[in-house]
């Protein structure tokens, strides 16, 4: 039976309680070629047979929009493909990212990414991050022509600040904003969640599995393979590994109370917190994409999303917070772009 459909937001659409994040294409976290015991078909076809129907991928994950594109043909109809634009370099060890959020840089992301993706519409086309020197009014406005031309359904924002986020809905309603939101990420509650409540958005986590940490399979740093981008996190750090190691104990807990696995625990907590919050764990196996989408059947007890509530974390999410890359903020309306 298909997993429970979920509305995003007051007027977004209607996906599967869990959906599936597709930047493991770009092999973040070093995986070879060979890493994977799937084509992205089989992938998308089993995604679509569970009901989880929010395929999520983004111009700078590498191939991924290519590789989505021919997995959804042929059922493109039964698929919500969510998109992401406006990262020109991601950050790096001596630079900081490059993000442009002008209206001219919406346009020719759209027509690079619905040739990508083979399809004349994106249903949810997001702004990646936030670009310090542009106005978000002008960029939601661009982005605003192109529901108009019928090229995207619907609109969303990724990793903005409250404040960006309220100025956007001014000028088109916005269906979801997308943030790392897990166990281990717990920013958002603080402004952002309750803001997207008020206005009646939909809330899309992305790492919601604590980047394979919250799933138990991962026992050791070394582990990571070198070229893995998860060592230069602060989380992933020797001095907090094993500290959020340890954590995960009670992860295992209280999966093992309900004969599941971890990860379905940390998403079913997600889940718990809004109606309208669909997480979307990435994978490369169809058995994970199985198992994720099962944590929408998942109920925990408030005792038990009480002890979840509980748990330390050891280091920031991100090295690169002060950069505009979380919660990003925007110029005046009226101020003139840069760029």
């Amino acid at each position: 039976m298909p997993i429970p459909q979920r509305t995003l937001g007051s007027a977004g659409p209607t996906v599967g309680a869990v959906g599936y994040g597709a930047m493991s294409f770009a092999r973040p976290y070093g995986q070879s070629d060979t890493d994977t015991d799937d084509t992205a078909d089989d992938l998308i076809g089993r995604a679509v047979e569970l009901g989880t129907t929010l395929i999520d991928t983004a111009d700078v994950y590498g191939p991924s929009e290519e590789i989505i594109g021919k997995a959804v043909a042929g059922r493109r109809d039964q698929v919500v493909l969510a998109t992401k634009f406006g990262i020109v370099a991601p950050p790096s060890a001596d630079r900081p990212p490059v993000v442009d959020g002008t209206p001219s840089h919406v346009r020719r992301s759209i027509e690079k990414s619905l040739t990508a993706l083979g399809t004349d519409h994106v249903d949810l086309y997001y702004q990646h991050r936030v670009d310090p020197d542009v106005p978000i009014e002008e960029t939601v406005g661009a982005m605003a022509e192109l529901v108009a031309e019928g090229k995207v359904r619907h609109l969303g924002l990724s990793e903005a600040a409250a404040d960006t986020i309220r100025r956007a809905y001014a000028v088109h309603p916005i269906a979801a904003v997308q943030t790392e939101w897990s166990l281990w990420s717990r920013d958002i509650e603080d402004e952002v969640f309750p803001l997207c409540r008020e206005l009646g958005i939909g809330i899309v986590p992305y790492s919601p599995l604590g980047r394979g940490m919250l799933t138990g399979k991962l026992t050791s740093r070394d582990a990571l393979a070198e070229n893995d981008y998860r060592r230069g996190m602060p989380r992933f750090a020797r001095t907090a590994f094993d500290a959020n190691l340890a954590a995960v104990e009670t992860v295992r807990q209280v999966a093992h109370a309900h004969g599941a696995a971890p990860g379905q625990v940390a998403l079913a907590w997600l889940l718990a917190k809004a109606p309208d919050v669909v997480p979307i764990p990435g994978t490369l196996h169809t058995s994970r994409l199985t198992e994720n989408s099962a944590a929408a059947d998942l109920t925990l007890t408030a005792q038990e999303i009480g002890r979840l509530d509980a748990i330390p974390v050891s280091g920031d999410r991100e090295s690169v917070l002060g950069q505009n890359w979380s919660y990003g903020i925007t110029p005046k309306h009226g101020t003139t772009p840069r760029r």
